[in-house]
């Protein structure tokens, strides 16, 4: 499936996935969607991407690791909850914090950081496996 059709249009699809999948995330804590699903959408769009340009290019346009980045939302989903236990609450309690910007409040809680962590362990660990099954399809090839 490596028509020239397909590979111009690819960076588009991806484009608009990654941006969708980031705003499914953003979403998610208040609105169906978040973390989860914010990572597979992102991971499919990192699938697209390999099958039309190979891995190679996609391991040089991500810059980071996949498994590094999953390893971050690791690291970020669990901080969150610890933070809770700085107030003497319950592991996993939310805390709010409200930053005045302007005439703005922008409301910064720990379920928006959880769920970015979620969405880096999801998007990091699904994009491995994707190019590496990728890689293995190319060489077969």
């Amino acid at each position: 499936m490596n028509t020239i059709i397909f590979r111009t249009i690819a960076p588009l699809i991806v484009a608009t996935m990654l941006v969708f999948s980031v705003y499914v995330c953003l979403r998610g804590h208040n609105e169906p969607g978040g973390g989860f699903i914010g990572g597979l959408i992102g991971a499919a769009a990192i699938g697209v991407f390999g099958m039309a340009s190979g891995v190679a290019t996609v391991r040089q346009a991500l810059r980071v690791d996949p498994m590094a980045i999953a390893g971050f939302g690791v690291f970020l989903a669990g901080f969150t909850g610890v933070l809770s236990l700085f107030t003497a609450s319950p592991f996993m309690t939310s805390i709010w914090l409200y930053l005045p910007i302007g005439e703005t409040t922008i409301p910064l809680s720990t379920p928006l950081f959880f769920d970015i962590g979620v969405y880096c362990v999801v998007f990091g660990t699904i994009s491995a496996i994707a190019l590496a099954l990728e890689s293995d399809r190319e060489e077969e090839l």
